[in-house]
């Protein structure tokens, strides 16, 4: 890994950062040695990178000009934008168009209708998966929330039944939702990341793995 910035400090525990540039941060006691923060690293990689994409996608989404042609992601499929002059705005998709139906050629305007447009699509495929995926875990959800998310894919406070998810992760393929979703919906039955959590993850999604890595890339 590139970029690193260790700092030692007169400090108990190691506070590791993952930076908006991608860039990484760690500080460390000044007991601690270069080895045992090596090793650490190595261990820590997935999460890093993890959270560099989703740095990476949230930089994406500010650079977008909305501009026909521009390519767009939804469910793992990329789309070229199409404007078409309307009265009546909407925002609809086919095998290779992402057409908004918009009135005046206005940058902010095209963002907020796809925006909306991302959101309910959201809504709805992400409750069908985490409708059909908890007759698995068979527990009670409080809270439903779509987000946006700089630094996790979803989250779950097992204590409040509340499930959050990120709204980027519509642009993933279904499989890489069902991952995120049964993921967090694990931590209901196991709050921590134990070798029990895995485990049941592994018995109900035995491809879990591949999965997560498809939702890196």
């Amino acid at each position: 890994m590139n970029n690193i910035k260790i700092i030692r400090k007169n400090i108990k525990n190691i506070i590791l950062k993952v930076k908006s540039d991608g860039s990484i941060s760690l500080t460390a006691p000044r007991g601690i040695s270069s080895e045992y923060i090596k090793d650490l690293l190595i261990k820590k990689s997935d999460w890093i990178k993890e959270k560099q994409l989703l740095f990476k996608n949230s930089k994406e989404i500010s650079l977008n000009k909305y501009y026909d042609g521009e390519l767009f992601s939804y469910l793992g499929n990329r789309y070229k934008l199409k404007t078409i002059k309307s009265d009546i705005e909407k925002v609809t998709i086919n095998s290779e168009y992402l057409e908004i139906y918009i009135k005046d050629e206005d940058h902010s305007r095209k963002e907020i209708l796809i925006k909306k447009w991302y959101r309910k699509r959201a809504e709805l495929i992400f409750f069908n998966i985490l409708q059909e995926l908890n007759r698995i875990v068979k527990k009670d959800v409080n809270r439903i929330k779509i987000r946006d998310m700089k630094t996790r894919w979803g989250s779950c406070n097992h204590n409040k039944s509340y499930i959050n998810l990120n709204l980027e992760l519509i642009k993933k393929p279904k499989e890489c939702i069902e991952y995120v979703v049964l993921h967090e919906l694990t931590h209901l039955i196991h709050p921590n990341h134990s070798k029990e959590f895995y485990n049941y993850l592994t018995l109900h999604m035995p491809d879990w793995k591949i999965r997560k890595e498809l939702l890196k890339k």
